[in-house]
């Protein structure tokens, strides 16, 4: 989440709020302000959006889908191998469409954040695993044999 332009807004929190604040951002080594800034925006965005979530994840902090394991970019990427059929994937998922629908709303209004999201994935192919576990070998699933 990226600001182009911000405002200052001082608000009270409750000690234990403040202390809690400080632990996330520095366990994400943002500064207070930064975590606070952050919260807000995806509170705002949950707000705007059904059905989207933030969670931590090995890529940092990313849009979710409620109920699911699910990142938006990895639903959008579902999407385009249905050839942007929502509902083909909300029934390949066993969702309703209006899950399905939440994710491609999400990734309309931060295009770039997903468009970011789902390059670093396609970057990270067979071929930069193999550099980084030389061991790595490609699974092709193959038609199980007739008895």
């Amino acid at each position: 989440m990226k600001a182009s332009q911000s405002t200052v807004i001082s608000m009270r929190l409750p000690a234990a709020s403040g202390k809690r604040l400080r632990r996330m951002a520095n366990r994400h080594g943002w500064t207070p302000s930064d975590a606070s800034a952050r919260l807000v925006e995806e509170g705002l965005r949950r707000s705007e959006f059904a059905f989207i979530d933030f969670r931590d994840s090995t890529i940092g902090r990313q849009a979710c889908i409620q109920g699911s394991s699910l990142a938006v970019w990895e639903v959008i990427l579902l999407c385009r191998s249905y050839q942007n059929n929502s509902e083909a994937v909300a029934k390949h998922l066993r969702w309703p469409q209006a899950k399905v629908q939440a994710a491609v709303n999400y990734a309309e209004a931060f295009a770039d954040e997903i468009s970011e999201a789902l390059a670093e994935n396609e970057a990270g192919g067979l071929t930069t695993i193999q550099r980084m576990l030389p061991q790595t070998i490609e699974f092709v699933a193959g038609k199980a044999a007739r008895r």
